[in-house]
């Protein structure tokens, strides 16, 4: 079997480092030791189960993209870095005629689709790569579709929680928000209630202090009008091993794509579960 070439951006993070190391051991991929990284790192290497990555910050990304690209022909980006960043990598990658997987969350998302669909290739792009739960959206994105009166008049609450690091609003609770709205909810994501402080998350969460540096919990809920009735949801992960899977299937699924002769579009990981 011809292994996917794949270069997986955002070292040193956390996720980035997850992500990496299930994919040294993924035999479906061969993992390029190169890695775009912010502008406030300093090192210019980072291990991971002792594979040595170049770090490759924006000061010279150009000069050597164009040597990977010169070497490897063919590859897919993955980009795990910073919701700063979304737009000017996508615009990056489409620019090089990269294809690439984003499950960095924030940026503006419209002009992420409108930046893929004006170029030469095609991504991947989803809040959330882990298929669980993606498959819960799926559900909630029918829902919305067949029964857009489901919960009219209903009050919503979100609640969020991810580790203090993480800088942004939960893209996954911002999407679930969507499908509750065209379910007939009036709630803005504005409301979602974030939650970063270590100390609560322990005391009043419950979240096991060995996942406070990497965790995503997720509570939905649902009341009537009149206030006796409520539906709650809640998806709660501890680590980052769950979306690794996730993220390796979308390579493949986006390489099938191309391989197709297909451009300028965008998938989601709903695309990527039902391919």
């Amino acid at each position: 079997m011809q292994t996917l070439p794949i270069m997986i951006n955002g070292l040193p993070g956390n996720v980035t480092s997850t992500i990496t190391a299930h994919a040294l051991k993924d035999p479906r991929v061969k993992v390029l030791p190169y890695s775009l990284t912010g502008p406030e790192i300093e090192a210019t290497q980072h291990t991971v189960n002792d594979t040595v990555f170049e770090l490759i910050t924006p000061s010279n990304r150009e000069a050597r993209i164009n040597a990977l690209i010169d070497q490897y022909e063919h590859f897919i980006s993955v980009d795990f870095t910073h919701p700063t960043a979304v737009n000017d990598n996508a615009e990056f990658y489409c620019r090089h005629g990269l294809p690439f997987v984003m499950g960095t969350t924030g940026g503006d998302r419209e002009e992420l689709n409108r930046t893929v669909s004006a170029s030469s290739t095609c991504a991947v792009i989803a809040p959330n790569m882990a298929k669980q739960i993606v498959g819960f959206q799926a559900m909630l994105e029918y829902a919305a579709t067949e029964f857009n009166t489901l919960f009219s008049g209903y009050s919503l609450t979100v609640k969020e929680s991810h580790q203090a690091g993480k800088a942004d609003t939960s893209g996954t609770a911002k999407a679930v928000v969507g499908c509750f709205n065209r379910m007939g909810v009036d709630f803005s994501p504005d409301q979602i209630q974030m939650e970063r402080d270590p100390d609560v998350q322990t005391k009043q969460w419950g979240i096991p202090t060995d996942y406070l540096s990497g965790h995503g919990w997720h509570t939905y809920r649902l009341t009537s009008p009149d206030q006796t009735v409520v539906f709650e949801f809640k998806h709660n992960v501890n680590g980052r091993d769950i979306y690794a899977g996730g993220t390796l299937d979308a390579t493949l699924f986006l390489n099938q794509k191309l391989t197709a002769g297909e451009h300028g579009k965008v998938y989601s990981m709903i695309d990527v579960l039902k391919g």
